[in-house]
C-alpha cells in the first residue's frame, strides 16, 4: 500500500500556528489581568451579561444615593415635627394653668406672651429647610410656607401648596417623602396656629381659657399622627437601603465569577500553548528548510 502525503501540509502548519498563536495570547492576557474576559470576542454571551450587571449596579448605586439624601430630609423632617409635638405639650401645660381661677390679670398676660413665643417657635420649626429646601411647602421647595400674618385669624398665612413628592427607591418602586404644611399643621376641624391663637386671646381676655387648651390639645393629637409618616418613611427606606446593599454584594460576587480568571488554569493553558507552539515550529522545520513564518500575517 502507498503512502499518501498531505500536498499542502504547509498550511496546515500554518494554520496550527496561527490557531496556537491565539490561544497563547488569550491565556497570556488571562495571566496578566487576571480576567478571562479581555474583549468581547472572548465570549459574547458572557460579556452581555457583565455588561447588566454593571447597569444594574450602577442603578442601584444610584437609588442609595436617592435614599441617603432622603433619610437626611425625612430625618429632619421628624426632628422638627417632634419639637412642635413639645411645645404643643408646653402650650397645653400653659393653657391648664391659666385656667387656674386664682390668676390675676396680670398673671394670664404673661402665659399669653409665653404662648405667643410658643407660636412663634412653631412657625420657624414650620419652615425648616434641609440642603436648601424647605420640608413643608409641598412640592413649592423653594418657597416658604408660613409666613406672619396678622390679617389672618391664626396670625400666619400658608404659602405653599397641596402637593407631593415621590422619589424612585428602587426598580419599579417608588415612595411619597413629604406631606405639604397644609396638611400637617391644619385640618377641617383643628388647626396648630389657630388653637395657638385662640388661646392666646383666652389668656388676654379671660375669656374661654378651658375650651382654648382642648384645642391645642387637639392640635397635638393631629400633628402627632401625622408625625408617624416620617417615621414609617425612614424605616421604609432603611429597609430598602438594606436590600440594595444585600443585592450589590451578591452583582458583585456575580461579576467576580464571570469576570474573573482561574489562575492555575490560565498558566496550564499558556504553558500548553507555547509547548504546542515549538513542537509547530520544529515540525515545520523538518519538513522544509522553508522558513515557516514566511507565511505567518503580520501581527
Amino acid at each position: 500500500m502507498g503512502i499518501r502525503v498531505n500536498p499542502d501540509v504547509y498550511s496546515v502548519i500554518l494554520n496550527g500556528l496561527q490557531m496556537n498563536t491565539q490561544q497563547e495570547d488569550q491565556a497570556l492576557q488571562q495571566v496578566s489581568t487576571g480576567q478571562k474576559l479581555n474583549s468581547l470576542s472572548d465570549n459574547p454571551s458572557a460579556a452581555a451579561a457583565l455588561v447588566n450587571l454593571r447597569m444594574q449596579s450602577g442603578s442601584d448605586t444610584q437609588y442609595l444615593q436617592n435614599i441617603s439624601s432622603l433619610t437626611g430630609s425625612l430625618n429632619v423632617a421628624n426632628s422638627a415635627l417632634s419639637s412642635v409635638v413639645e411645645a404643643l405639650t408646653t402650650a397645653q401645660s400653659v393653657g391648664v394653668e391659666g385656667a387656674d381661677s386664682t390668676l390675676n390679670s396680670s398673671n394670664r398676660q404673661a402665659l399669653a406672651q409665653q404662648i405667643q413665643g410658643i407660636q412663634q417657635e412653631i412657625l420657624g420649626l414650620s419652615n425648616t429647610s434641609y440642603n436648601g429646601q424647605y420640608l413643608f411647602s409641598g412640592t413649592a421647595t423653594t418657597t416658604q410656607p408660613y409666613v406672619a400674618d396678622t390679617s389672618a385669624t391664626s396670625g400666619v398665612t400658608y404659602s405653599g401648596n397641596s402637593n407631593t413628592n415621590s422619589v424612585e427607591i428602587s426598580e419599579g418602586q417608588a415612595m411619597p417623602i413629604n406631606l405639604p404644611g397644609s396638611q400637617i399643621f391644619s385640618n377641617a376641624t383643628t388647626g396648630v396656629f389657630q388653637s395657638l391663637q385662640d388661646l392666646s386671646t383666652a389668656l388676654s381676655t379671660n375669656g374661654d381659657i378651658s375650651g382654648a387648651t382642648t384645642e391645642v390639645q387637639n392640635a397635638l393629637n393631629y400633628v402627632s399622627t401625622q408625625q408617624t409618616f416620617y417615621g414609617n418613611s425612614v424605616d421604609r427606606l432603611n429597609n430598602a437601603q438594606t436590600f440594595l446593599t444585600q443585592e450589590q454584594t451578591q452583582l458583585t460576587e456575580t461579576e467576580s465569577t464571570s469576570l474573573d480568571a482561574n489562575m492555575a488554569t490560565a498558566v496550564t493553558d499558556l504553558t500548553h500553548a507555547e509547548t504546542t507552539q515549538q513542537a509547530l515550529v520544529q515540525a515545520g522545520a523538518r519538513v522544509s528548510q522553508v522558513n515557516l513564518f514566511d507565511y505567518l500575517p503580520t501581527q
